[in-house]
């Protein structure tokens, strides 16, 4: 059975970790249009702006070795690796210019896209690769089918810019030849400029197209099943069985603590079945009364039960109960608002002697 994501099935739009996960990897839109703009405008930055002023000591140069031509002695090892040097310097300098455009460009163009980043997954070889079935299914598959499409386009981009100019200049160039001959090769360098141009202008509206192309493919194949989505937001907030089950284990190791805290209660408030709050006021210990317990229905039998196994007095204040069930939390004190009616209930309680109990 294939691994192969099912394309029909993935209908939803990449998430953003899903994204990120891909970017991680190494796998990054990348078109290789823009990288050949690139190439050719450092070309024609080179020709625009140094062919012509570094020709002329390359030119100066190779001219003054062919006058000294008769010095060295090419049989001689000696003086054909000086030779040899000579000429690279030579070339070397007048070639500088290009190489560092170049360099620059293609530094440009693939920062540009996406920051280079080292993906040991993208290194680890894949056998796949290898095979002549997968090799046939990627050349005439859709992708393989536009890569040819743009070949193509570019081919013909390239030959209908080269008519057009050629059949403009030449003309020119005839005219030029027999009137005047040595104006020729800055006609020819003339025309080089010009079909480097259009052809440079061209691969910048094809490059811009691909760009935009390749974008929207990438994100296409990172589109998601419905079911991709559910296990990442399982993934991410976590299973929610498993959040369930792990509330349901707080929630009743929560209250075994507050129904342990129950037998140290001054007083209970209930209603008289439906809500029931455990109150603790000690005067040595300082602080408003402190909520012990709380809880409705079950819960609320419980605390009483509790409370009348160990003689804490239970009263039965309906309006007092539901107001303050709202509005206290365990472990918290009474709010003010609550003060006077508790200190009221306090003191008949001590006056009364019920609410003698073990310190």
């Amino acid at each position: 059975m294939s691994d192969a994501p099912d394309k029909e099935s993935q209908t939803e739009e990449p998430t953003e970790k899903r994204i990120s996960d891909s970017i991680e990897q190494g796998n990054t839109p990348h078109s290789r249009e823009v990288t050949l703009f690139a190439g050719l405008l450092a070309s024609l930055l080179f020709f625009t702006f140094f062919l012509r002023s570094g020709a002329g000591p390359l030119i100066a140069a190779l001219q003054n070795l062919l006058d000294q031509s008769g010095q060295y002695q090419v049989g001689a090892g000696r003086n054909a690796l000086h030779l040899l040097n000579a000429c690279m310097q030579v070339a070397g300098l007048f070639l500088l210019p290009a190489v560092i455009l170049i360099i620059a460009m293609a530094l440009v163009s693939t920062f540009g896209q996406n920051v280079p980043r080292i993906s040991p997954q993208r290194l680890a070889p894949k056998w796949n690769r290898v095979s002549p079935i997968a090799g046939w299914s990627r050349v005439f598959s859709f992708r393989g089918l536009t890569e040819l499409l743009k070949s193509v386009l570019k081919l013909l981009v390239v030959g209908v810019i080269a008519f057009v100019l050629l059949k403009a200049e030449i003309g020119g160039a005839i005219a030029t030849i027999q009137s005047d001959p040595a104006g020729l090769g800055d006609r020819l360098l003339g025309l080089a400029r010009k079909l480097l141009g259009g052809v440079t202008l061209a691969i910048f509206v094809l490059a811009a197209a691909d760009l935009v192309w390749t974008r929207i493919h990438w994100r296409r194949d990172l589109r998601m099943s419905r079911q991709d989505v559910k296990d990442e937001m399982k993934q991410l907030q976590g299973d929610p069985m498993v959040k369930a089950r792990q509330r349901s284990v707080a929630m009743e190791r929560s209250r075994k603590r507050m129904m342990a805290a129950v037998p140290t209660a001054t007083m209970v408030i209930a209603n008289p079945t439906h809500y029931a709050i455990a109150l603790r006021y000690v005067r040595e210990e300082g602080g408003a009364p402190k909520v012990v317990a709380k809880g409705q229905d079950l819960i609320a039998l419980k605390i009483r039960e509790i409370a009348e196994k160990h003689e804490i007095p239970v009263i039965e204040d309906k309006a007092l109960a539901r107001s303050m069930y709202d509005r206290v939390e365990v472990d918290m004190m009474i709010p003010a608002e609550f003060y006077r009616v508790i200190a009221e209930l306090i003191h008949f309680l001590n006056r009364t002697g019920a609410a003698a109990r073990k310190q």
